[in-house]
């Protein structure tokens, strides 16, 4: 498998402005002073990614409370992001990467084992970038049944920084 590039913490998180699920321009540069998760998933409305979102839905009062905004992206367009978006009261930006440049840019993109076999598409990662645009926490792989064990340890992490 070819090598994608991958962020590690310290790293600048690499910079984006994309639409969210309304075609409103989200910017990265918007969180300047606090932490931000984002988070990359393949597809919108599949239950991998619905158990992810949720999870995040259900802890936000919590994350935020520590200081923490969410930020999920995928390649999905708006209007997707929209009805995934109300069918399951999601109450944080999902923003759309279609052409996969800001998946790219954060490694979350490339080559992947699916069932055995190697395949082209979206790395479910989750990073967490800390209040002056650093990356504090790169991890790639990640389960979506292990989401809420994830964000115990971002508070943590960042409530103990």
């Amino acid at each position: 498998m070819s090598e994608t590039t991958r962020l590690a913490p310290g790293d600048k998180a690499p910079a984006f402005t994309l639409p969210d699920a309304d075609g409103n321009k989200v910017s990265l540069s918007g969180y300047k002073g606090r932490h931000v998760v984002v988070y990359f998933y393949p597809a919108a409305s599949t239950p991998g990614c619905t158990k992810q979102a949720c999870a995040f839905r259900d802890n936000l009062s919590e994350l935020n409370d520590a200081g923490i905004d969410v930020v999920g992206i995928s390649p999905d367009k708006p209007e997707k992001l929209a009805k995934f978006r109300d069918a399951e009261g999601l109450t944080f930006p999902l923003l759309s990467d279609p052409e996969r440049k800001v998946l790219a840019a954060y490694g979350a993109y490339g080559e992947k084992l699916m069932y055995g076999k190697k395949v082209t598409g979206v790395i479910r990662s989750t990073f967490v970038v800390d209040d002056k645009g650093k990356i504090a926490a790169a991890n790639y792989n990640v389960k979506a049944a292990s989401t809420v064990s994830s964000i115990e340890k971002i508070i943590k992490q960042v409530t103990a920084a």
